[in-house]
């Protein structure tokens, strides 16, 4: 379906008078498009994944999401998980909104029309050259999301740009420009159907694609998330039993002991608390790399 976001598609005309069945089968088909317009991109995610996971490596730079209306809303739902979920520390994210982060009173819409603002959120959050900013918009037209983005690439961080617009002042913004093709939606202009869907489908393939670039993850396990409760601490004795080849009652004694899964699988392997520090230092956190090394210094003893 060619077409802009917000484009009207006439086939859904009288969509009010349609029966409950049609409607849901309409707006299924909207979301089968959306994830569809995803595929073609995946070489420009794949791309972005790898700059920006060189970008964090150092362990200073930060993520920042940028956006107004329901692509901010995209946005803060993938940022806030990667703490819980791979234990990205909370002074190493940023969300720029527009309108701000107060939510009480639901979003602004007039907030996003305004580039000097998002420019000035930029040079209050001081994003600099080890910084990674993605900015999200449907149309690519919010001009306080690209007001962000233009701030942000001047300061010399990466940029990235996530729209469903070719040709918009966003995807012309970045260095890394991301679009979705996911035409008209099917309630015109109702953006966080078919575009939202999208949005979310590659920040959450951007994000777990770093952060597994990043050592978070080890085979297929989210090694880093936090044990917060007893689902997860279950959750990571199980990791831990399976990494280290032990029974879980072992991981869960390893567990408690050290306090995560990484530092748990270490210790398994023999090494005491400041051995397993100062390897988690020496790979930056890598379990894979701390563990092929204290390998080797058993090897050597």
């Amino acid at each position: 379906m060619a077409g802009g976001t917000e484009d009207t598609a006439h086939r859904y005309s009288r969509l009010d008078l349609w029966p409950a069945n049609e409607l849901m089968t309409a707006l299924w088909e909207g979301q089968t498009r959306a994830l569809a317009a995803c595929a073609p991109a995946l070489p420009a995610v794949a791309a972005a994944v790898e700059a920006a996971a060189d970008r964090l490596s150092g362990g200073r730079g930060r993520l920042v999401y940028a956006g107004a209306g329901s692509s901010a809303m995209v946005a803060a739902l993938d940022g806030l998980d990667l703490g819980p979920t791979f234990d990205w520390p909370a002074e190493r994210l940023v969300l720029l909104i527009a309108g701000g982060l107060d939510l009480s009173r639901g979003l602004t819409g007039a907030a996003e029309d305004d580039e000097d603002a998002g420019r000035a959120e930029a040079a209050r959050a001081g994003i600099a050259a080890d910084d990674v900013v993605v900015g999200l918009s449907a149309s690519g037209a919010s001009a306080y999301t690209v007001g962000v983005l233009r701030a942000a690439r001047e300061a010399g961080a990466l940029t990235m740009g996530i729209a469903s617009s070719a040709g918009s002042p966003l995807l012309e913004a970045v260095e890394h420009p991301i679009l979705t093709l996911t035409g008209p939606e099917v309630i015109a202009g109702s953006t966080r159907l078919g575009a939202g869907t999208a949005q979310k489908v590659v920040l959450n393939l951007f994000s777990t694609g770093v952060m597994t670039a990043l050592g978070n993850v080890y085979d297929n396990l989210m090694i880093n998330v936090r044990p917060e409760n007893a689902k997860l601490r279950r959750r990571c004795a199980a990791m831990v039993a399976r990494i280290a080849g032990v029974d879980e009652a072992a991981a869960g004694v390893a567990l408690e002991r050290h306090g995560d899964v990484r530092r748990a699988v270490l210790g398994l392997a023999g090494l005491d608390g400041s051995d397993i520090d100062r390897l988690l230092i020496e790979t930056g956190g890598n379990l894979r790399r701390a563990m092929e090394r204290a390998a080797g210094l058993r090897s050597v003893a």
